[in-house]
């Protein structure tokens, strides 16, 4: 183990501060807080429209019988080496684990096994773990999706749950972990979560949910959704050590739209990019009878902009593949074809796995 993570783990007691703990170096910086124009917001957003879709999962819960998954969930792809790889989330019938496939074109998937199971019984992850942000060596949209090391390891955040025997069962958690290559990956702590509800304003008051790692001038930041009752929004806490995260005071950053709008009921989930001159956070909402991929815009990181038409909505796919849920998204910039490849939760028809849609067609998309 590096030295500086033995440091580190002496140090795991970890207390997330109320909004008052932030500090001056955490706050955003005196930029203009208005709502960005619709104009802006249309043109921003114009190049992530017009996807295509591909015809079946391209990744199920079949990929790997013996973990017994009977859905699969929440893909994570980056680039290691010569291939590319997935974090991928299975539920059978207890909870959440995390397990890796990997592929050499993004669409051909093979599995690699099991990345992290449940915690130990009474602790906070008991009820399994999903993967859902690492720290990137470049958050550009169009960059490269390689890990990055911090303190001699690479880092990863995870949601999870204290009970098994249900999906996400209340209430949620997140907890860091880490790994010296990028293959076997150990939590920081198996005893203490990184964000909890202790703590929480009303608006996440009832369950913390996925957490999306981001660093932007030396700082952590952590986009997560959280609930109150039925009712999901996206919220930020900050933190310089990757163990001790403060609560931003202008929480939830992104709120839900009004009667009728596609994410009605939902802003969850939420994938952070750099786009030239601004961010742009992919998310998916819910409302108008399913869950679809949306998009909000900002040039702070703090104060955000949606766009009310979805990216992509739910039953695009005319298979039947998300005709209930498109949702919860891993982007990455192919450079063999310059080709975006949006990986996503596509439940319907055919279940809940992982659906693909893409920039451009694919010169010869494998058939199920």
């Amino acid at each position: 183990m590096p030295m500086v993570l033995r440091t580190l783990f002496l140090l795991v007691i970890v207390t997330v501060s109320a909004a008052a703990g932030v500090s001056a170096a955490e706050m955003p910086p005196a930029q203009d807080s208005l709502p960005i124009d619709r104009e802006t917001i249309d043109a921003w957003s114009a190049p992530y429209r017009g996807w295509h879709y591909y015809p079946g999962h391209v990744v199920s819960a079949t990929l790997e019988p013996g973990l017994g998954f009977t859905m699969v969930d929440c893909p994570l792809v980056w680039r290691q080496g010569d291939e590319w790889r997935m974090f991928y989330t299975g539920f059978d019938g207890k909870g959440y684990q995390t397990a890796l496939a990997v592929s050499r074109d993004l669409v051909r998937w093979e599995p690699r096994g099991l990345v992290m199971s449940y915690g130990k019984e009474g602790a906070f992850d008991h009820g399994g773990v999903a993967i859902c942000g690492v720290l990137y060596s470049s958050y550009d949209v169009n960059g490269p999706r390689t890990l990055k090391k911090w303190k001699d390891a690479f880092w990863a955040l995870y949601s999870c749950y204290p009970k098994q025997g249900g999906y996400e069962l209340r209430p949620g958690y997140e907890g860091a972990a880490w790994s010296s290559d990028g293959d076997s990956w150990a939590r920081v702590s198996e005893d203490t979560p990184i964000l909890s509800i202790e703590g929480a304003a009303d608006w996440e008051k009832d369950c913390i949910y996925a957490p999306w790692l981001l660093e932007h001038n030396g700082l952590f930041m952590n986009f997560y959704n959280a609930a109150n009752g039925p009712v999901e929004q996206m919220g930020l806490v900050t933190s310089t050590d990757m163990l001790h995260w403060n609560r931003y005071p202008g929480n939830p950053i992104v709120r839900n739209g009004g009667p009728g709008s596609y994410d009605e009921q939902f802003c969850s989930d939420g994938k952070v990019y750099r786009d030239g001159d601004h961010w742009i956070m992919f998310y998916f909402g819910v409302g108008r009878g399913g869950a679809h991929i949306m998009a909000a815009f900002s040039r702070d990181l703090y104060h955000w902009t949606s766009h009310p038409e979805p990216l992509y909505k739910a039953g695009g796919n005319p298979s039947g593949l998300d005709k209930t849920y498109a949702h919860k998204i891993s982007l990455v910039r192919n450079p063999d074809n310059n080709t975006l490849y949006m990986f996503y939760c596509a439940v319907g028809d055919m279940g809940r796995g992982i659906g693909l849609i893409t920039s451009k067609p694919l010169a010869e998309p494998r058939r199920p």
